[in-house]
């Protein structure tokens, strides 16, 4: 059973569910749940959780103890794909492949991952002595997210699109199935290139956030495609701080740096060479070896203001605002290099 540590307050909900179906998660979240449909209650059925609006009445399935709550007329996904088992937005390899993969270094250094989301947690012990977090696009473990997680006071709920090692809850980020105000904190790593309206998910995460609660998100800018056919948008520094314009910043910058977005495109470079899976894997190892040492050079470059304009990707931490930024105040938030032909 996939569990989601952290809640304790006992619901009749959160008890009747869990005797009902096996599902072992927070009841405090439970509790929370709503139809991703019409937003109203949902009640405990065979499996299942349903609707509590008669003019709704929608059913959504437990599928080995894991929530599956889609709205399907707002979505890229289908909730029979879940009861069938198809594989969504992540494709599965064989043993060999997983364990081939793991000897071939990584392109990404997640330069300040961990002490980014140590403030997080920081800041949420300031809002609450238990913070609830909700992550989207959970099914595995983010960079830097063992620090949140060795905080015991904060409870997390892991949500995604598809089943993972970590999937406690199946949703879209584009219809949360949470009521209004649920969450203390929200954590969208590597996610937002990945939907289709990338606004109305931040609107929903602002939603389901109480009055100043903090999100942190990660989004790529000088990346290639990756996820296939579920890749949509690339954002610039000030293009990720208006995605969030109804947050107040606290803190935004380069996650990841112009050394790496140039590995990136010269592993990139060689994989479109490819003609087959197999000569893919086969660029891809050649691509790392030959290339993972030269992203260290971040460590330097995340300092510069340069970095700024060219980075692989950018971090925006932020409080739950009570206004819309207006777009000339975002436009006074640039810190790169102003170009000359300005």
């Amino acid at each position: 059973m996939l569990t989601v540590c952290g809640f304790s307050r006992a619901g009749r909900f959160g008890r009747i569910l869990i005797m009902k179906t096996g599902l072992r998660a927070g009841e405090d979240i439970l509790a929370g749940l709503s139809c991703p449909i019409c937003r109203s209650g949902l009640e405990v059925a065979e499996n299942a959780l349903v609707c509590v609006r008669d003019a709704c009445r929608s059913s959504f399935p437990i599928i080995e103890g894991v929530p599956v709550l889609i709205n399907e007329a707002n979505s890229l996904f289908r909730v029979r794909d879940y009861l069938e088992r198809k594989e969504v937005l992540y494709e599965s390899h064989s043993r060999v492949v997983r364990f081939l993969k793991r000897l071939v270094p990584s392109p990404t250094r997640h330069i300040g991952a961990k002490a980014r989301l140590r403030e997080f947690a920081r800041l949420l012990l300031q809002l609450s002595e238990s913070p609830k977090v909700l992550v989207v696009g959970g099914s595995i473990l983010g960079a830097g997210m063992k620090e949140l997680l060795s905080f015991n006071q904060v409870g997390v709920v892991e949500s995604d699109v598809a089943f993972g090692p970590r999937t406690a809850l199946i949703c879209d980020a584009h219809d949360l199935p949470f009521k209004d105000e649920t969450f203390d904190g929200v954590v969208a790593q590597a996610v937002l290139e990945h939907v289709v309206d990338p606004f109305r998910c931040v609107e929903e995460m602002h939603r389901v956030l109480k009055q100043d609660g903090i999100v942190y998100a990660e989004t790529p800018f000088m990346q290639q495609v990756h996820g296939g056919p579920y890749d949509f948008l690339r954002f610039s520094h000030l293009g990720h701080r208006r995605l969030f314009r109804r947050f107040e910043e606290i803190s935004s910058g380069a996650a990841s740096g112009p050394a790496e977005a140039l590995v990136w495109a010269y592993e990139s470079l060689l994989l479109s060479l490819a003609r087959s899976q197999t000569a893919r894997l086969i660029l891809k190892a050649f691509a790392r070896w030959t290339s993972w040492w030269i992203t260290y050079a971040d460590y330097i470059l995340l300092r510069s203001a340069g970095s700024l304009d060219a980075a692989c990707a950018y971090y925006f931490v932020g409080r739950r605002g009570r206004r819309l930024v207006p777009d000339k105040e975002i436009l006074e938030g640039y810190r790169g290099f102003v170009s000359s032909a300005r």
